[in-house]
């Protein structure tokens, strides 16, 4: 079930030059909302932006009933999205797009840059059924790191940075973690970064989930803008058949 609500903004931090957190708050109870899930909101006085804005899950707290997301500014609706004060509301579309699996017994969570956000809300749920998840998180430089210490409540952390500022020196996939065995990886980031994730998995032979970030306009596979060739079905939207697809389902993987 899909919901269109308009939102509180609870709180907004900046969590680095590029990134800021908004915690949107429902006056009502949230619905069920599974990890690598998204969101599309409205953002009005773009008009180069007809279209929602998707934006991936990072946290839900149902007792709050606030849903958190991390925002990385890339264009001018996320330039204007980041000028909204505390108490401005936003009209979003949520839960869309399907889940990371959550049935893992020894999952490797691999995260890249803005797409380490969703991966705290599906740590914290294997966390909270009592598998404490690995969490690999690749950047340039530590100054683009997010919230680090919030992801160490629910896993342990490792990691790869380009300058080897914080955890070893060069990308997630050369990690020494990586030597290490898993039931899954699960990962989320830029698309050359997925690829190289998957190619390991593949030579590994362990399943490799990854959440594409394909140009989600509408959310409900209408506009056509985030299709994708899959090897069993053809071309289909990432918004309603992903975002997360089992990587050796897909043609550029």
């Amino acid at each position: 079930m899909k919901y269109q609500k308009e939102l509180v903004v609870f709180k907004k931090e900046k969590l680095n030059p590029a990134c800021f957190l908004l915690e949107l708050k429902s006056e009502e109870p949230l619905c069920e909302i599974l990890p690598g899930q998204f969101v599309n909101i409205l953002v009005k006085g773009v008009a180069e932006r007809l279209l929602r804005r998707p934006i991936s899950i990072h946290d839900v707290d149902y007792k709050t009933n606030i849903i958190s997301l991390v925002v990385q500014k890339a264009g001018l609706a996320t330039e204007k999205l980041s000028l909204i004060n505390e108490g401005d509301k936003l009209d979003v579309v949520f839960p869309l797009g399907n889940s990371f699996p959550t049935e893992e017994n020894h999952p490797l969570l691999i995260g890249g840059g803005v797409g380490t956000a969703p991966l705290y809300y599906l740590a914290k749920t294997y966390y909270n059924k009592g598998i404490k998840p690995t969490v690999l998180i690749g950047a340039r430089t530590e100054d683009q790191l997010f919230l680090i210490d919030k992801y160490k409540t629910v896993a342990d952390v490792y990691f790869s940075t380009e300058d080897g500022s914080i955890g070893e020196k060069g990308l997630v996939t050369t990690n020494s973690i990586m030597n290490g065995s898993f039931s899954a990886i699960l990962t989320c980031g830029p698309t050359p970064m997925m690829k190289s994730v998957a190619d390991v998995a593949a030579k590994k032979q362990i399943p490799c989930f990854v959440s594409l970030e394909n140009r989600m306009a509408c959310g409900i596979g209408a506009c056509l803008c985030c299709v994708t060739d899959t090897k069993s079905e053809g071309n289909v939207c990432v918004c309603t058949n992903g975002a997360v697809f089992d990587s050796k389902e897909l043609c550029n993987m």
